[in-house]
């Protein structure tokens, strides 16, 4: 045998020997503790409850919405757009007095204002303020009951046709009890309303003994502006067949009684 072919015979001894060791020697594989790693991922879990918890408490403390930094607005939900809105407000030196002005200013939305108002904590100058303002334009403002139709034509615009109906219709229920009642006149729109009623309100009204329905004879019920004679029949046979109602809303079993005329005839009964 030749020196090549005795080196050769020795490569592939050794090679085969180093198979085998390979092949039979015991790798250490790295074992995994998965209590270790359990316990590891309950420490993250803890710490980030723990933020969230501080996080929702601090989204509790009360503050001035005059005064809302970037950062605060971020954890109350608010977007970029809208803390802009509110930083140009206050930067020409207005204040936000009530969450109806904030919302106004802002632009956020319901969900977001409802959650924040009972965090708003407005200064006390601020509320009084509010409060003479308020009385100050329910002063300004003349009765609703003693308008003219020639007022309601010169100051309100409004055709005289319509001016006239108003009057006749107050008339018909004695003098208005609530400003909700304009509704009720027919053919006035919404805008005419809105403007009589920056300039008017019910100030002195008459004073109404309210029926208990359950008791009331159809006579009673006929002093309501809002029933006739088949009206009040209906009421009278609906509460004996019910023996009695405790509430209004249950009249809603009458045709032609929803919410609307229910909260009306609330001004003028009531059910015990």
């Amino acid at each position: 045998m030749s020196v090549f072919e005795m080196g050769y015979f020795l490569l592939l001894v050794i090679l085969f020997l180093g198979g085998l060791a390979f092949f039979f020697y015991p790798v250490e594989e790295k074992e995994y503790h998965l209590t270790e790693l359990e316990n590891y991922q309950k420490e993250i879990d803890s710490l980030k409850l723990e933020e969230e918890i501080k996080r929702q408490e601090r989204k509790k403390v009360s503050f001035n919405p005059n005064f809302i930094s970037d950062y605060k607005g971020y954890i109350l939900g608010m977007s970029v757009e809208e803390l802009d809105r509110l930083h140009a407000y206050r930067k020409k030196g207005l204040w936000i007095t009530s969450a109806k002005d904030f919302q106004k200013v802002t632009q956020v939305s319901d969900s977001l204002l409802n959650a924040m108002i009972p965090l708003f904590l407005f200064p006390e100058w601020s509320v009084k303020s509010r409060n003479l303002r308020t009385v100050s334009i329910h002063r300004i403002k003349k009765d609703l009951n003693f308008v003219s139709a020639e007022e309601l034509i010169g100051t309100c615009k409004i055709p005289d046709f319509i001016a006239e109906r108003i009057i006749k219709y107050r008339d018909k229920l004695q003098g208005f009890l609530a400003d909700e009642q304009l509704e009720e006149v027919y053919g006035l729109y919404k805008w005419q309303r809105e403007n009589i009623l920056k300039l008017y309100t019910v100030k002195q009204k008459k004073t109404v003994q309210k029926i208990n329905v359950n008791k009331a004879t159809v006579e009673e019920l006929l002093t309501v502006p809002y029933f006739d004679f088949e009206t009040a029949i209906q009421i009278r046979e609906f509460i004996e067949e019910n023996k009695s109602i405790s509430e209004l809303g249950e009249l809603r079993g009458i045709e032609g009684f929803d919410r609307f005329k229910i909260n009306r005839i609330a001004l003028y009964l009531y059910a015990d």
